[in-house]
């Protein structure tokens, strides 16, 4: 189960050649210093957003916060598994995610 949501993650962000999968137990990616996409414990989907672009997402896909670790991560949406299909939806979102923390300030 988990791994074929490894295999799902994986093909999402094959879709961006601006970075890539970090992390062998929790994958990830990162720019700038900040983590903005996750494949938490539970084989869930999380992507970091701006507060007004995720608060939209979670209305229209009627979603919610993205948790791992038993936390709610801040900034971060839950992909809905009804989504995983949808790689131009996922893709432009992944793309979004990454201009997003390339605007915050470097860690």
């Amino acid at each position: 189960m988990w791994e074929e949501k490894l295999a799902i993650y994986d093909k999402i962000i094959a879709t961006n050649s601006n970075f890539e999968r970090k992390g062998k137990t929790v994958p990830y990616t990162s720019a700038n210093g900040h983590m903005f996409t996750l494949l938490n414990k539970d084989g869930e989907i999380g992507f970091r957003l701006s507060m007004e672009s995720g608060e939209r997402f979670m209305e229209e896909y009627n979603t919610t916060r993205f948790k791992s670790h038993g936390a709610f991560m801040r900034g971060y949406v839950l992909i809905p598994e009804r989504l995983y299909d949808d790689m131009g939806l996922l893709s432009k979102l992944l793309q979004e995610s990454y201009e997003y923390v390339l605007g915050l300030p470097p860690k």
